[in-house]
């Protein structure tokens, strides 16, 4: 977590106007208490009211509320665009997401630029919307690429010819028609770009440890010159 993300969640903690240890949100937050004590301290020199001290607790006055998030119209256009794009277009989980974060972003907009969002001229056909299995295939992937889980899939190549993997998830890219899966592939101890609406089947296997020969970085240095798999 962020550490800006971090200040953000002791305010809400703290909110409620009950005493709350630092050990309580140390353990809300997976962090130590000493992290804690400072992020209290630095929140307190920056004007946010909270009151108590270190082995007793901490509280803050009623009335105190989060400064609303403020964007520019370019910013809202941008966020309420790419919102609408992965709602249609993403992963079943990511849609969800996407909801939401079109939900909080309308909530924490002044009424100008509320209406700058419902206005914004850029949508996704959900008609055009990628198949539901497919979907939840890309929350799959992007799961095991963010946890470095291997991956066994059965692929169908352009030929209509089937073949077994084992690969290595680096990342999804999306290009305006189709998700392709970036890996490398052990099976032909390669990097390969691979369709995910050619992926018939998909299994987790165990992890794997990083290798910056065999990484994101890696992959994108030679795959410009490869042609879609």
């Amino acid at each position: 977590m962020r550490r800006a993300d971090r200040l953000f969640q002791i305010v809400q903690y703290l909110r409620g106007g009950r005493l709350t240890t630092a050990r309580s949100l140390a353990e809300r937050l997976e962090v130590s208490e000493r992290t804690i004590y400072r992020d209290v301290a630095d929140l307190i020199g920056s004007g946010v009211p909270i009151e108590g001290e270190a082995g007793v607790g901490y509280v803050m006055r009623a009335g105190y509320d989060v400064p609303p998030l403020m964007f520019t119209r370019e910013e809202v256009t941008a966020l309420v665009a790419g919102a609408r794009m992965a709602r249609v277009w993403g992963g079943l989980e990511m849609a969800r997401a996407a909801e939401e974060a079109l939900i909080k972003i309308e909530a924490v907009l002044p009424d100008s630029l509320k209406t700058r969002a419902a206005q914004v001229p850029i949508q996704a056909m959900e008609f055009l919307a990628a198949d539901p299995v497919d979907r939840a295939r890309l929350d799959t992937l992007e799961s095991a690429a963010e946890s470095r889980t291997r991956v066994r899939i059965t692929y169908e190549d352009e030929t209509g010819a089937r073949t077994e993997r084992t690969v290595r998830p680096l990342a999804l890219l999306y290009w305006g028609k189709v998700w392709t899966l970036a890996a490398w592939c052990e099976t032909r101890q390669d990097f390969r770009n691979f369709r995910v609406d050619r992926i018939w089947e998909l299994d987790l296997g165990d992890r794997f440890a990083p290798d910056r020969t065999r990484d994101l970085a890696a992959f994108l240095a030679v795959q410009s010159r490869r042609p879609l798999r």
